[in-house]
């Protein structure tokens, strides 16, 4: 039996990825599925880009504003919750629309990947694993690490704490090694047959322009204001929401430990580096269509090339 077919819109930070998004939605009968790890977060509005009131009327959309800020929200979580949304989509006969920049949760939905399962006493065990490196040191649980997994082991550097301690966990839980949990889910079927479509600009500078004006737009909107009223409500400075790009800098400001001028530069500094990442990963599909924009995006162009592709992908 087939994979049922969904339509994957990716791509760097500011491409255009929402608005082709809406257009294919409109024209093929579908529906919207965020893709982008930042805009799950309720209350991270500007700094995120996320659709607005207006794009959300344009076009329905999933998986916005699923988690409060201060939760440490997972690839797993996501996978669960997005996969529900595309079944129920495909069950009302409409066509899921995968809209984002974060690859790996894209390939992660995509790919059918399970996840090492947790327990309820997972936390306990997480700090007790954290403890130790604090006392014996990250090279003292490599060499554990190693011993019941020494391929995992030898991809990880002892200051690789994150990684080390949830391969410990993983095993701990499970009594399966996370070598052996990847092998396993590597071999299963796609959960999803994906038609690809990636956005990007054939110059590099013309990218970094449109970055730099988004942020610069993401500023007048209220980006530090927003970041204000995050902090003020209790959101933990610490949080994975908070070392989003735009909030971490925003937040350095509020504190008074650099100027806003310079957090605009650095918010701008780091999103161009994030694009280079994104297109590093979005380069590994070969069979994406790939739409390279010359200067201003042209909309009414990308959506016909764009339904003729999909055509012939056996979507219309």
């Amino acid at each position: 039996m087939s994979a049922p077919k969904l339509v994957v819109v990716a791509g760097p930070t500011a491409t255009g990825k929402t608005r082709l998004g809406i257009l294919l939605a409109q024209a093929l009968d579908g529906e919207i599925v965020s893709a982008d790890s930042m805009q799950v977060y309720r209350r991270m509005d500007i700094g995120t880009a996320k659709a607005t009131a207006e794009e959300r009327a344009a076009a329905r959309h999933h998986m916005l504003d699923v988690a409060e800020p201060w939760e440490s929200y997972s690839v797993s979580r996501y996978v669960e919750e997005a996969a529900r949304c595309c079944d129920d989509i495909l069950a009302r006969g409409k066509l899921p629309i995968l809209v984002g920049g974060t690859g790996l949760y894209i390939d992660s939905l995509l790919s059918g990947r399970d996840f090492a399962g947790r327990s309820e006493g997972d936390e306990s065990l997480r700090e007790e694993l954290n403890a130790r490196w604090d006392a014996e040191g990250g090279e003292a649980l490599l060499a554990e690490l190693r011993s019941f997994d020494p391929e995992r082991a030898a991809k990880l550097h002892p200051s690789d704490r994150r990684r080390i301690v949830r391969a410990i966990e993983i095993y701990r839980l499970t009594g399966e090694t996370i070598s052996a949990h990847d092998a396993r889910t590597r071999a299963l079927p796609p959960r999803y047959e994906a038609a690809r479509i990636h956005l990007d600009y054939r110059s590099r500078a013309a990218l970094y322009a449109r970055i730099d004006a988004r942020v610069d737009a993401m500023i007048e909107s209220g980006l530090f204001e927003e970041v204000a009223a995050l902090l003020a409500e209790g959101v933990p400075p610490d949080s994975t929401a908070m070392q989003a790009i735009g909030y971490k800098e925003s937040a350095a400001a509020l504190r008074g430990e650099i100027s806003r001028a310079e957090a605009v530069e650095l918010i701008k500094l780091s999103s161009r580096r994030y694009a280079k990442r994104q297109l590093t990963w979005f380069s590994r599909t070969e069979d994406a269509l790939r739409l390279r924009w010359d200067g201003a995006p042209d909309f009414e162009e990308a959506l016909r090339v764009s339904t003729d592709f999909l055509a012939r992908r056996g979507l219309s």
